[in-house]
């Protein structure tokens, strides 16, 4: 015999309906926060700008082929206000 009363033969649980996350960021899971180590070379910080380097070139090709298609793809500077909440 089954422990939950709605679990009987046939029965199946019902699927509640999840809350509304309009407007609201999503939470940081444990482990996915970005730990900053405890000794920064030097090596890491030139990896760091040519990843930047790299990223930014590819953001400026994809908005400028989608430009080339039609549309108005532009590119966004993150502002340094958002950069101290994070």
């Amino acid at each position: 015999m089954t422990q939950k009363a709605n679990l009987f033969k046939g029965q199946q649980k019902r699927k509640t309906v999840p809350p509304s996350r309009h407007g609201k960021t999503p939470k940081t899971r444990k482990g996915k926060r970005v730990v900053k180590p405890a000794k920064v070379t030097q090596e890491m910080d030139t990896d760091r700008e040519l990843s930047k380097f790299i990223n930014y070139c590819n953001e400026v090709k994809a908005a400028t082929a989608a430009n080339k298609e039609g549309g108005q793809l532009s590119i966004v500077k993150h502002q340094a206000g958002e950069a101290a909440k994070d």
